[in-house]
């Protein structure tokens, strides 16, 4: 792999406490979307992530910013990822790079000719400031032009990685990127990877369900240093 992987390892910088307040778990409605308000700013989107929720846009109230927790909750096993005889091809054609191109990743994520977007312009800013506080991190994919063909972005907090989105422009390539990240957690020695809900896409990947309560649990042990 090769990249700036060296960022991946590096400790991020402190954000402080958040000036809003979650509730705890076992006050949380038993629905997908557990709050909404509050902002966008490190230690907001940190404190949320360490107890099991990620911001998202609310499609029914397009200015509001809510905070979610699916039950079930999907994740991929990092011994469980499915790679084919083909994606071990397309494996070949690509160079994979870390933290190299961070907000090129995530505008190719957000692009708005993707259906059913929600990356605002708000959502880069946001993610951007926690890759220069060295928490968010992108996995980015090259084809041997040297073009970006796809990539992902999420949160490391510890062992514990949010998949937040990935993107492709040429076949296989996010695909690439999720191998490649998952490579590098187990060699790095992480524990649980997070895909938010579970798609069909996914779930031929190897992703599964857990039930709200389990994933809180692993998601505990991930982050407790």
């Amino acid at each position: 792999m090769g990249s700036d992987a060296a960022t991946w390892n590096a400790s991020p910088q402190p954000v402080g406490p958040s000036q809003w307040f979650f509730p705890d778990a076992d006050e949380w409605p038993d629905q997908d979307l557990v709050a909404g308000g509050a902002d966008l700013e490190p230690p907001t989107l940190i404190d949320a992530y360490s107890r099991g929720l990620f911001p998202m846009l609310v499609s029914s109230l397009p200015e509001t910013l809510g905070w979610w927790s699916p039950d079930p909750r999907g994740i991929i096993p990092l011994e469980g990822l499915r790679v084919t005889k083909s994606l071990r091809q397309s494996l070949k054609k690509f160079d994979v790079r870390v933290d190299t191109c961070f907000e090129q990743v995530v505008r190719g994520c957000g692009d708005p000719r993707r259906p059913d977007g929600w990356i605002t312009n708000d959502f880069v800013r946001a993610y951007v400031r926690l890759h220069e506080l060295g928490w968010a991190h992108s996995v980015e994919v090259f084809d041997r032009e040297g073009q970006l063909a796809g990539g992902l972005y999420g949160v490391r907090i510890e062992r514990f990685f949010a998949g937040e989105s990935m993107f492709h422009r040429q076949r296989d390539a996010s695909k690439v990127a999720l191998v490649a990240l998952v490579d590098l957690m187990l060699e790095t020695g992480m524990t649980l990877l997070d895909t938010q809900w579970l798609t069909d896409h996914l779930e031929s990947l190897g992703a599964v369900e857990l039930p709200r309560r389990e994933y809180l649990r692993r998601l505990a042990a991930a982050i407790d240093t």
